[in-house]
């Protein structure tokens, strides 16, 4: 098959187990690990933990990726186990039967016509189905999502394009993630909350706060403020940016400071964004940091 399921648009032969596209994956699922993760935002881990299924590979592999062992950034093959849409269709049973608030799909953007695979030979699912990306998708690959996913997960890492190629090679990131999320947001409309406090259907974006670049902070939450009303999404403020991995760039290789979480906070506070979460500074720790043992596969 050759594939153009994502932005990068490698043009790129892809068969079952091997592809040459820039995330170096096949058409079948390679995965690193599927449990109960109780880190996520309150609406989506809820008491017991949301039913992650940690996808290895990456269709946009930023330089200090916090989730490098699984990316691939640090090796031409990224650390994980192959599967098939079958088994992927079973694990979705096993962490339901486990109590899961949802099922959640990590970095599933490169593996999306499996998961359309896995999700017709489950049949409907009982819980809400979760796509986190990392906001780097193509529309026309979104489309063939549309009834399928309940809730989207995606980051808007970059407001401003200068960024998004220094760190992540994708200049268009900016542009890319806003005409994703309004897809994704078309497909959902506005978000809504159960009874039990859970989240059952819409868009929830996320954005983590980079050491050292409050102006793109602040240009995504322009951009947030400025496209959506209150009720229409929620928006998660995140400050866990750990440097996990040693880079090239000085301002990475450390923590935000309390001044910089203050005036991102600040900012976001004088604008009409009111639904979703600010996390602490101090959620900045490794331990959050999945291990990537291959359990649940």
């Amino acid at each position: 098959m050759i594939c153009n399921d994502c932005p990068r648009k490698c043009n790129a032969y892809r068969d079952a187990e091997s592809g040459r596209g820039f995330c170096a994956s096949g058409l079948y699922p390679v995965c690193a690990k599927a449990a109960l993760h109780r880190w996520e935002e309150p609406c989506i881990s809820g008491k017991k933990g949301s039913g992650n299924v940690f996808f290895s590979s990456c269709n946009l592999k930023c330089c200090y990726c916090q989730n490098s062992d699984i990316s691939g950034i640090n090796a031409k093959n990224a650390k994980g186990k192959l599967i098939t849409p079958q088994r992927l269709s079973e694990i979705y049973h096993e962490l339901i039967l486990q109590g899961a608030t949802c099922i959640n799909l990590v970095t599933p953007s490169h593996f999306t016509d499996a998961i359309l695979k896995s999700l017709e030979i489950h049949g409907e699912i009982s819980v809400p189905l979760v796509y986190n990306s990392s906001g780097y998708d193509s529309v026309e690959t979104l489309k063939k999502l549309d009834g399928k996913v309940d809730i989207y997960l995606p980051d808007m890492k970059y407001g401003i394009p200068e960024t998004a190629k220094k760190y992540s090679s994708a200049g268009d990131y900016p542009d890319i993630a806003k005409q994703a999320i309004l897809e994704m947001f078309r497909q959902t409309g506005p978000y809504k909350i159960g009874e039990d406090g859970l989240m059952k259907k819409g868009v929830m974006i996320r954005h983590m706060i980079i050491p050292g670049n409050l102006r793109n902070t602040f240009a995504v939450i322009d951009w947030v403020n400025e496209t959506f009303n209150p009720g229409d999404i929620m928006f998660s403020l995140m400050s866990q940016y750990t440097p996990y991995v040693k880079t090239q760039y000085k301002e990475l290789d450390r923590r935000l400071t309390k001044y910089e979480y203050e005036k991102a906070k600040d900012y976001m506070y004088n604008t009409n964004i009111c639904d979703g979460y600010i996390q602490e500074i101090s959620s900045a720790k490794e331990e959050y940091i999945p291990d990537f043992d291959f359990s649940g596969i």
